[in-house]
């Protein structure tokens, strides 16, 4: 049996998503897209194009909903199978788009350049309880116009994970198509064996950009893998109540599904998002609040209802240090959303309500992740009977340690932490300097990154890619880009 977890039955689940069929055509989304608009029009939604509001009705949108894709797969750059999207499949990736970094050297935080990034995927490799990779940083070494390209290019050189992305501008978003189709060996085998799924974001409430709903069309017609990223937060750009925020999050994402099967019918789109509640005290969007990680998990149970891919951000920590704070509200997000069955959870290595990548964060955060995938595994029942035979015949003798079957079985049953772990006694402690876990996180980091492989892609592939990433920066005043660690 696997231990699952759900916060809404089945009745109020079909509500929620009545509601939000009913907030489609009254009072509409408004969309700032004249393509999308015409798409919605032209497929008989009533489209106010002065006001940039449209009324979707609810037989669009089932339509829509009968071709998505129920599930599809990511692949690593080695071809090789490395997500599955769809049923209560877990998969874990970093954050992304952070603005800063935790320097462990000096405790604050300070922009990131192109070699933090580097070690950044270099060590998401090594990690095997990451399923993927992400664009997790934003490089202040580069013009603020190429951040979302030179991102996927920086990842593109050093990964074989699969990566989640996303673009900045609507331009951009077409060379970091060109050089997805460079690394995957051209548009076809982009389609068939896809290495990459674009965060889409509407604006609560119930808005889609120019920006956002282009890069959602663009991905639906070049089949790439769009997740919708709904950011409803209760209090201030939502309803204060977890089941009204959750009702406007189905309405954005239901937008955002007709939008992308109207632009491309079949093609694969991830029920996903960012919702936060709002601090009354503070006037923040606290990613680790218990009422967080409810809407999260409510609105996957909506999505897994209407036969979808699922995404959250959990697993991340408002602490500005890696500390008490930090701990329990990554380990508190991530284990929800594996008992809820989320298919990509990202959010590891996150702090400071997603704005701060910490190196030392994403290696504890690989040991809670281990743990909680271990725990979905539940309860496995390996041999018939169970214990009988075994116990009688060791009897009253403690001796299992010696016995083949521990032996046999004790990694699969226990997932082994690496020392960033400590469960040794209070001597052995000391003995090893009374490290906390931050500390045996970092001087762990250097150990890790030893470890990396290289990128499959070629010597000629890494030039091209350089080629197209120049010319970009060339139209921003940067004539040369900086220059990358080796391999």
């Amino acid at each position: 049996m696997r231990p699952g977890i759900q916060f809404i039955d089945e009745n109020v689940v079909q509500q929620i998503i009545q509601e939000g069929f009913a907030l489609l055509q009254n009072p509409g989304v408004r969309i700032h897209n004249l393509e999308a608009q015409k798409l919605l029009a032209d497929a008989g939604a009533q489209v106010d194009f002065n006001h940039q509001v449209a009324f979707i009705p609810e037989s669009l949108v089932n339509q829509a909903l009968t071709s998505c894709p129920k599930e599809f797969t990511l692949f690593d750059l080695d071809g090789k199978s490395a997500v599955h999207y769809g049923g209560d499949a877990v998969h874990f990736d970093p954050g992304s788009a952070a603005i800063t970094i935790l320097d462990a050297r000096t405790g604050e935080q300070r922009q990131p350049v192109t070699r933090d990034f580097v070690d950044f995927v270099k060590l998401v490799e090594t990690l095997p309880q990451l399923d993927a990779q992400s664009t997790a940083l934003i490089c202040a070494d580069v013009p603020e116009e190429i951040g979302d390209l030179y991102r996927l290019y920086l990842a593109l050189n050093y990964m074989r994970k699969p990566i989640i992305t996303g673009a900045f501008r609507k331009d951009t978003w077409w060379i970091m198509l060109e050089m997805l189709r460079l690394v995957s060996g051209g548009q076809e085998m982009l389609r068939q064996k896809p290495i990459a799924v674009f965060d889409v974001c509407p604006s609560p409430p119930l808005l889609w950009s120019d920006l956002t709903c282009q890069n959602l069309i663009d991905c639906a017609r070049n089949y790439i893998p769009s997740e919708l990223v709904s950011m409803p937060l209760a209090g201030a750009t939502a309803p204060v109540t977890l089941a009204g925020a959750v009702v406007q999050h189905t309405a954005e994402c239901l937008s955002g599904v007709t939008i992308c099967q109207l632009a491309q019918p079949g093609a694969p789109v991830v029920w996903g998002g960012s919702p936060s509640s709002f601090d009354m005290r503070e006037g923040t969007t606290p990613m680790g609040a218990v009422e967080t990680w409810m809407i999260d998990c409510a609105y996957s149970q909506i999505g897994k209802a209407l036969g979808l891919p699922t995404h959250a951000y959990l697993g991340m920590s408002d602490a500005k240090m890696v500390d008490a704070q930090c701990g329990l509200e990554s380990m508190g997000g991530a284990m929800l959303a594996a008992l809820a069955g989320i298919n990509m959870v990202s959010g590891a290595g996150m702090l400071d309500f997603e704005s701060c990548q910490s190196m030392e964060k994403l290696m504890i955060d690989a040991e809670i992740i281990g743990m909680v995938k271990r725990l979905i595994r539940g309860v496995e029942i390996h041999e018939q009977p169970i214990a009988l035979d075994l116990i009688r015949q060791l009897g009253h003798r403690a001796e299992y340690l010696s016995q083949s079957h521990t032996l046999q079985w004790f990694k699969q049953e226990q997932y082994i932490p690496s020392a960033i772990i400590d469960r040794g006694n209070w001597d052995a402690w000391h003995q090893k300097g009374r490290l906390s876990a931050f500390d045996r996180a970092h001087s762990q980091v250097e150990e890790q990154l030893g470890k990396y492989q290289p990128s499959p892609i070629t010597r000629e592939e890494k030039n091209e890619l350089r080629n197209i990433i120049s010319k970009a920066a060339a139209k921003f005043g940067m004539a040369k880009l900086p220059e990358l660690p080796e391999n």
